[in-house]
C-alpha cells in the first residue's frame, strides 16, 4: 500500500517538475525582449544557462550519488529552481537573470539524477523501465498542459507572471514528494584501511578510473552527442523558416509543433520502457533513432507550413525512445557498483555537447548553403547516430542480467 502510494506520488511528481521546468523555455527569450534586451544580450544569457548546465551534469550527478536522502537532494533542486523564477519575476536585468540562469542550471542537473534514483529505490530493476516510461508519460502530459497554460498567463497577463505561476506549481512538486516513501539505503559499511570503498549492498564500489573505460559508458555517450547534433537543431531551423514565410497564424503552429509531440511521447512512452525490458535496449534505440534522419529529410522537402506538424510528430517517436532509455542504460552502465547518478550525468553532459555543436553547425550551414542542405546535414548526423548503435552499440540489458533477487544498482 505505502508503495502503491509512492509510485502515484512520484507520477505527480513527474507532472509538476514538468510544470516548473516549462517555465525556462522560450518563455524567457519574450520576457527579455519585451523588456529592450537584444538579440545578442539575450543569446548571451541563453548561453549562461547551457553553459551552467553542462558544467553541472558532472558536479551534481556525483552529489546525489554522495547524498543518501536522495529526497532530499530534489527538494534541495526544487526549491533552487523556485528561487531562480523568482529572480527572473523579481528583476529582468543583468545580475538576477545571471544568477537565476546559473542557479537553474545546476539545480536541473540535480533534479534529473535525484529523480531517477528515487525511481530506482522504489521498483525493482526488472520494472525499471516500465517506470521510466510512466515517468516520461507524466512529465510531458505536464509539459503540453503547461505550455498552453502560461501562454494563456503571458497573452492576457503579463510575461512576468508565467514565473511567478512557476514558482507556485514548485509548490505541488513539493507535496508529491513528501508523500514518497521508500526504505532507505542500508548505511554503507566501513572498508578495511586500504580496501576499495563499498556500495550499500556490501559491493565493490567501482572508481571513477575504471567506470570512464566502460566501452558501453563510452560508446552510448557518443551516440547520445550524435542524437543531439542532429535533433536540437531540428525545430529551430524549421520554426525559423516558418516565421519567414508566414503571415498569420505563426505562432500557433509553432506551438502545435512543441506540444502535439509531448501527447506522443506520453502515450509511447510506457510502451517504450515495456519492450526495452523484452527486446533489450538496442532495438528499442535503433527505432528511436531511425526517426532522426527521416524527420530531417522531410522537413527538408517541406514547402507547406501546415505540413510541419505532422512531421513533428516524429520528434515524439525519439524523445519517448530517449527519455527512458538515458535513465535505463545508465542503470545498466552503473550495475551495483555506485556511481549510478553520475552516470546519468555524464550522458547529459554528453547531451549538451551534441545540443551546442547542432545549433552552431545548422545555423552556419544554413547561412552557406541553404536550409534544405542544413537539413540534410541534420539528417547525415541523424544516419551517423543509428549506425553507431546498429554497429558498435553493446546490448546493455545483458551486461548485467536482471534476474530475481538480484541486487538494485546503487542510488
Amino acid at each position: 500500500m505505502v508503495i502503491a502510494r509512492s509510485l502515484r506520488a512520484l507520477d505527480w511528481l513527474n507532472f509538476f517538475v514538468a510544470n516548473v521546468q516549462t517555465g525556462f523555455g522560450p518563455f524567457i527569450a519574450s520576457y527579455l525582449a519585451a523588456n529592450k534586451w537584444t538579440q545578442g544580450e539575450i543569446g548571451l544569457m541563453l548561453s549562461v544557462g547551457t553553459i551552467s548546465a553542462m558544467a553541472s551534469q558532472l558536479p551534481a550527478g556525483a552529489l546525489v550519488d554522495a547524498m543518501r536522502n536522495k529526497k532530499f537532494a530534489a527538494l534541495s533542486a526544487i526549491i533552487a529552481i523556485i528561487v531562480s523564477a523568482l529572480l527572473l519575476a523579481a528583476s529582468p536585468t543583468f545580475v538576477p537573470v545571471f544568477a537565476a540562469e546559473v542557479l537553474h542550471g545546476f539545480a536541473s542537473c540535480m533534479l534529473v539524477p535525484a529523480m531517477a534514483a528515487i525511481s530506482l529505490a522504489l521498483v525493482s530493476r526488472a520494472d525499471l523501465g516500465d517506470r521510466l516510461g510512466r515517468n516520461a508519460r507524466w512529465a510531458s502530459i505536464g509539459s503540453a498542459l503547461t505550455a498552453a497554460l502560461m501562454g494563456a498567463f503571458g497573452e492576457y497577463l503579463s510575461l512576468r507572471s508565467v514565473f511567478f505561476l512557476t514558482a507556485a506549481l514548485a509548490v505541488p512538486a513539493i507535496f508529491a514528494l513528501r508523500m514518497i516513501h521508500y526504505d532507505a539505503p542500508p548505511v554503507v559499511p566501513r572498508a578495511p584501511p586500504g580496501k576499495p570503498k563499498l556500495t550499500p549492498e556490501g559491493e565493490e564500489r567501482e572508481s571513477l578510473r575504471d567506470l570512464l573505460k566502460d566501452r558501453r559508458l563510452l560508446i552510448f555517450a557518443a551516440c547520445v552527442v550524435l542524437f543531439h547534433l542532429s535533433n536540437a537543431a531540428m525545430l529551430n531551423l524549421a520554426a525559423g523558416e516558418v516565421t519567414a514565410h508566414m503571415g498569420d497564424n505563426v505562432q500557433l503552429v509553432i506551438a502545435a509543433c512543441i506540444i502535439v509531440p509531448q501527447f506522443i511521447v506520453a502515450a509511447l512512452s510506457p510502451w517504450v520502457g515495456r519492450q526495452a525490458q523484452k527486446w533489450g535496449r538496442r532495438p528499442v534505440l535503433i527505432l528511436g533513432f531511425c526517426a532522426l534522419p527521416v524527420r530531417a529529410i522531410f522537413f527538408a522537402g517541406v514547402s507547406s507550413p501546415y505540413l510541419l506538424v505532422p512531421v513533428q510528430m516524429l520528434d515524439g517517436i525519439s524523445a519517448a525512445v530517449f527519455g527512458v532509455m538515458l535513465p535505463l542504460i545508465a542503470a545498466d552502465v552503473a550495475g551495483g557498483r555506485g556511481h549510478y547518478n553520475l552516470t546519468i550525468g555524464f550522458f547529459g553532459l554528453a547531451a549538451g555537447v551534441g545540443a551546442t555543436l547542432s545549433t552552431a553547425a545548422a545555423g552556419f550551414a544554413a547561412d552557406r548553403f541553404g536550409t534544405a542542405m542544413s537539413f540534410f546535414g541534420l539528417a547525415g548526423a541523424g544516419a551517423l547516430a543509428v549506425l553507431m548503435v546498429w554497429l558498435a552499440m553493446p546490448e546493455t540489458r545483458t551486461a548485467h542480467g536482471v534476474v530475481e533477487g538480484e541486487a538494485k544498482p546503487s542510488v
